[in-house]
């Protein structure tokens, strides 16, 4: 492992170079355990512990298939799904390896009795299967998430819609929280040169899934002087959404649940923040009824930040905690774009506010090649910034993806896999310079 990291580190190293490297028998990464599955079993979604469930593992270097890539991962970063991952929930992902290594001999690999998560990273290409042709040893490179076979015509409109769609690391294994990655050959896109490897991992799943579901026709098709609701908008998923809302002539009505998180939404440059907690909105009277009222609260307030004018879009991703109110403040005819459930998958609303006023849900998931592609060229071109804010090394992955569960972390975290410190990999720096307080934005809150 040293020897790739001092090819990485060389400014001299050629393609040739790294073709003639040998590869490890087996390099660090994180994992969780089939025969831990049952390990929370009866607690609360909340006391689950990712610190007593992550391991740091030496595992063997997967075999290189056709169509894939084995990647040095110089850093990657933890997504909500890694912590569903690490709690098993809502099922265990080994549910997803068995049913994907019965799909064919050569996926048999992913079918394990552990599984190497995470679905981000930026690194070095190490090796290319057969067929691959864009992608050499040594090209620097950043990977989305999406996994797919495309051997069915319904992927071939929109890759998402794959029958064998797949998150790499978290419905296959072998992800990016790890010092190497088996990814397919198509999830690789250039790595953006004025950020270093931390910041460079950072936005893809997150930035490609706002991409699809805010922006995308494919999702709500954001348009300039749309009000769009994003609630934790200073989170992983909302600060992206956020920016796309602002670089895109919207105007977001940012929902965040501290001062501190209210004071990113403005740096960011929105001016309309509500702080939920401050404001004491309670949605729910208790587990089984909400309370209209506070939608009706709700809308008034937003109302006042909008001209009088109700929501044209609605990103949703907290779930059943907000969705009863995001229906409800939504205009008629406006769209409520959902995806994930982080407060919990059964969603309840007033079907009334939305059939009698024409108003649509939309589910979106991750992004297709040329969403994630675009997302991506996005950040390369400077219009839209990491929203970094901690780093972790890789043995402290479980603590990371402790303080994403109890949602004690602005924007993203990242984690370090081969990277030796935080800062390296920058290609230009006359550009970083341009953008460098948007860079920095989540790490000086």
């Amino acid at each position: 492992m040293k020897e790739i990291l001092d090819a990485i580190q060389s400014q001299d190293s050629t393609a040739a170079d790294f073709a003639a490297l040998s590869l490890p028998e087996s390099y660090r990464a994180i994992t969780v355990h089939k025969d831990e599955a049952e390990m929370f079993s009866g607690l609360e979604s909340r006391d689950k512990d990712p610190r007593k469930s992550l391991h740091l593992d030496e595992v063997p270097v997967p075999e290189l298939g056709p169509g894939e890539a084995l990647v040095a991962v110089m850093a990657s970063s933890v997504n909500y799904n890694s912590v569903w991952t690490s709690i098993f929930e809502p099922v265990s992902t080994f549910s997803f390896l068995e049913r994907y290594g019965r799909l064919s001999e050569l996926t048999k690999r992913h079918d394990l009795p552990y599984h190497v998560i995470g679905s981000d990273l930026a690194g070095v290409v190490l090796r290319t299967g057969p067929g691959v042709n864009a992608w050499n040893p040594g090209d620097e490179v950043v990977a989305h998430c999406l996994s797919v076979e495309l051997e069915s015509s319904d992927g071939h409109n929109d890759t998402m819609l794959d029958p064998e769609q797949r998150i790499w690391g978290f419905e296959t294994n072998f992800g990016g929280l790890a010092e190497i990655a088996l990814v397919k050959s198509n999830q690789l896109m250039p790595k953006p040169q004025h950020l270093s490897w931390e910041e460079a991992a950072a936005p893809g799943l997150v930035n490609s899934t706002a991409y699809r579901q805010l922006v995308s026709r494919n999702g709500a098709g954001m348009k300039q002087g749309d009000n769009v609701l994003i609630w934790g908008a200073s989170g992983g998923l909302g600060s992206y959404a956020t920016q796309f809302a602002l670089a895109g002539g919207a105007n977001p009505i940012c929902v965040v649940s501290s001062p501190e998180k209210a004071d990113i939404c403005r740096a960011m440059g929105a001016e309309a923040v509500i702080d939920r907690n401050a404001e004491g909105y309670k949605f729910w009277k208790d587990e089984r009824t909400q309370d209209p009222k506070e939608w009706k609260r709700f809308g008034k307030r937003i109302r006042e930040y909008t001209g009088g004018e109700d929501i044209d879009i609605v990103f949703e991703h907290p779930g059943r905690e907000t969705f009863g109110a995001s229906v409800y403040v939504t205009r008629k005819g406006g769209t409520i774009t959902t995806c994930a459930s982080t407060s919990g998958y059964m969603h309840e609303y007033d079907n009334r506010y939305l059939w009698m006023s024409l108003k649509r849900i939309i589910g979106s998931h991750f992004a297709n090649y040329r969403e994630a592609w675009e997302a991506n060229r996005l950040i390369a071109k400077g219009k839209i910034h990491p929203t970094l804010s901690k780093v972790y090394s890789l043995a402290d992955t479980g603590q990371a993806a402790h303080d994403v569960h109890r949602n004690v972390h602005q924007g993203k975290v990242g984690v370090l896999a081969l990277a030796p410190r935080e800062g390296l990999g920058v290609r230009n720096q006359e550009m970083r310079e341009q953008h460098i307080d948007a860079i920095n934005r989540f790490r000086n809150v």
